[in-house]
């Protein structure tokens, strides 16, 4: 892999595809889902495809747990060893997990420079301002060019999700404003959105069937988005993916967006929102 000047880091919740990880070069720090006795680390020891299979099946909830400042140094020293001379690390909200304060406490024991960026969401809202960093170093650009592409890729950033229920975001604690929601705990599919500005979750809209939670899902979305510029969409599903292949098909043919991805939303993230949460994420660029 060629030696890349200024390192490219993020977590295990960015939901980019490892194909994408691998053009690029980026690197990322795990999460883990803790289960009993075991603490796996996010999309390596536990697969997507494997996690929502034993979370339907094994009737003791898993837990999540963050990377250390520990995790981090290690990245950063191996981004070292490789030649960085800079690092620039984006990680999902800090005010979802203390994974961004974790970076930034490695980044004041590193020996070179580190820029920590709270990505203010989490799954491709990371995501998306990681590629717009990666983009913009294999352009040429240095550290600053990077942070700045990834500021403007979030300025424009819309992401809602359908879950099927609240009960996993409920347990998980990361529920945030949705708490509106929770006097109808098991009779509604809430639509929450994540506010790119306090990194929370917002409500956005309560239905009470899975249908027209979908299409209040898909036009939310895009009533939220200037579509006369160019658009970059990601689908993301919690083991959902001939519904999140059917919302892609539509947005392919409505929308035409110049890039298009779909994913299964990481073990992790996963343990918060459910089997068969669909999200829409993405952002404008002139």
């Amino acid at each position: 892999m060629e030696t890349k000047r200024v390192a490219l880091i993020t977590d295990s919740t960015c939901d980019i595809p490892d194909e994408l990880l691998q053009r690029y070069g980026i690197h990322f720090v795990p999460s883990f889902v803790v289960w009993g006795q075991e603490a796996l680390r996010d999309r390596i020891e536990l697969t997507a495809a494997e996690f929502y299979r034993r979370l339907q099946a094994d009737p003791e909830h898993p837990s999540t747990a963050q990377p250390t400042p520990e995790d981090f140094l290690e990245a950063y020293e191996a981004a070292q060893a490789e030649g960085a001379e800079e690092i620039v690390v984006i990680t999902v909200s800090s005010g979802m997990s203390g994974t961004y304060a974790a970076a930034r406490r490695a980044g004041e024991m590193c020996r070179v420079p580190v820029h920590c960026v709270d990505a203010k969401g989490p799954t491709m809202s990371v995501g998306w301002q990681v590629l717009a960093a990666a983009r913009a170093r294999e352009a040429g650009g240095d550290a600053q060019a990077m942070l700045e592409a990834a500021d403007r890729a979030r300025k424009s950033m819309v992401q809602l999700v359908c879950l099927d229920t609240l009960e996993y975001l409920h347990r998980g604690g990361r529920i945030g404003g949705a708490t509106a929601f929770v006097g109808t705990l098991l009779n509604i599919k809430p639509l929450v959105r994540i506010n790119h500005e306090t990194g929370l979750v917002e409500p956005a809209e309560r239905v009470r069937t899975r249908k027209k939670s979908l299409d209040a899902l898909y036009t939310h979305f895009f009533a939220s988005l200037d579509t006369s510029k160019l658009l970059r969409v990601a689908v993301l599903h919690g083991d959902a993916r001939e519904e999140a292949d059917q919302i892609a098909a539509r947005i392919q043919h409505q929308y035409s967006p110049v890039e298009m991805l779909i994913n299964t939303t990481s073990p992790v993230l996963g343990v918060h929102t459910g089997p068969r949460a669909l999200a829409l994420c993405g952002y404008t660029e002139s």
